[in-house]
């Protein structure tokens, strides 16, 4: 499969509201709010780094797109060549405006369709295409289940590129599932299907479909809060924690007496939740309050990954920007897992997706994963999930 004809779909408010900490993007009151928080969206920037991938086939590639923010102003900038096939009807683009590019752009011949968004993009693919044409997802919203996204937008450029330079690529009809944004919001998590569409995938660049089943091992994870609640509590007392959402978190939350938020990133400090579900703009003030009152004593990040996925970071709490990221430093991080979560990534490594490539770079490696009550492991950590993963090393006690 060489490409000659490459449609472009961009969201442009694709994943805005995951730093304001609103657990999506959908609907206009969703993004009206996350922009009076401060909120800037970062899918056109996202997209940038994936079709960057483009600009040595330029030559020989046509960009088909609709005209502004959704796609040619993207191109422009890369110095492709581009046609539009319409214009979104507002001034600001729709899920309406989406399915009727993605038909006008399947019209216009376009050998595979490139989209820049989250589930609701990709449930739009599947209302206006269905399994007919090849189509890509970049990975640009806050919540994205499905399996039809690069696990970045580095990784899916490295896939348009394989295609573009007539590399073998398979063809797979892979899920598409959404999350019901209100019953997320009030901690509840409920998937549905809504169809397959028709993937590239090439070997580890493409995501699984998230396991969205609540961790059943309680013995583990009551044993891995055990553990990190031991590490606190040695630690200095003014010390920042930064928790992130998930139920083996929130674990570590109970063990210490808190109600913690399931599915936001809260803030413990000094023995007590002083911020639950904060945003970016929110954890980056707290930040620089604690800098400037105890500037000796440290921040940690307390996560866990996406259970089938393996994002650490990227998926569900992109709260956590680079901005807040490189304040705390990759050495003040502490992964918690279940083996049980980690044998299920079946050798792939644990994921960053952070916005940022060069920071996706630097905090690759191994890093150091708590897996019950001293009992840890070494394990890797990539910003595009390549290369072979070598044997884990068991570091417990």
């Amino acid at each position: 499969m060489k490409l000659k004809k490459l449609g472009l779909i961009v969201n442009p408010w694709a994943g805005v509201g995951g730093p304001a900490g609103l657990k999506g993007s959908d609907g206009a009151d969703t993004v009206e709010r996350a922009l009076a928080a401060g909120i800037l969206p970062q899918s056109h920037e996202r997209a940038k780094i994936a079709l960057a991938s483009l600009v040595p086939f330029a030559g020989e590639l046509e960009i088909v797109t609709f005209a502004g923010d959704m796609g040619e102003t993207l191109a422009q900038e890369l110095g492709l060549h581009v046609t539009t096939a319409g214009q979104a009807e507002g001034e600001r683009s729709t899920p309406a405006d989406t399915e009727r590019a993605a038909r006008e752009l399947r019209a216009a011949g376009a050998d595979l369709i490139v989209f820049v968004g989250g589930d609701g993009t990709a449930r739009n693919m599947v209302n206006a295409l269905g399994d007919c044409c090849p189509v890509l997802g970049i990975p640009a919203g806050v919540k994205m289940h499905s399996a039809c996204f690069a696990i970045s937008p580095k990784a899916g450029g490295e896939v348009l590129r394989r295609l573009l330079a007539g590399e073998l690529v398979d063809l797979h009809q892979r899920e598409v599932r959404d999350i019901d944004e209100n019953s997320f919001r009030e901690g509840r998590v409920s998937t549905r299907y809504y169809g397959e569409l028709l993937v590239p995938e090439e070997g580890h660049f493409l995501q699984a479909v998230k396991n969205a089943g609540r961790e059943v091992e309680e013995l583990a994870v009551a044993d891995i809060a055990a553990q990190v609640v031991e590490e606190i509590n040695h630690l200095a007392p003014e010390t920042l924690y930064i928790v992130g959402p998930g139920s083996t978190t929130l674990a570590v939350l109970s063990e210490l007496g808190e109600e913690g938020t399931l599915l936001g990133v809260d803030l413990w400090h000094e023995g007590g939740l002083i911020a639950a579900d904060v945003s970016a703009p929110d954890i980056e003030a707290a930040i620089a309050e604690h800098r400037a009152a105890q500037p000796h004593i440290p921040i940690k990040i307390i996560l866990t990954a996406i259970g089938g996925q393996g994002h650490l970071i990227g998926r569900g709490n992109q709260q956590l920007s680079p901005r807040v990221l490189r304040a705390v430093g990759r050495e003040n991080l502490m992964v918690i897992a279940t083996k049980t979560k980690i044998t299920e990534l079946g050798g792939r490594p644990l994921l960053i997706d952070s916005g940022e490539p060069s920071l996706d770079e630097a905090w690759s490696g191994f890093v150091r994963v708590v897996t019950g009550y001293r009992d840890e492991i070494l394990y890797p950590l990539s910003g595009d999930g390549s290369g072979e993963i070598p044997a884990v090393q068991n570091t417990s006690e």
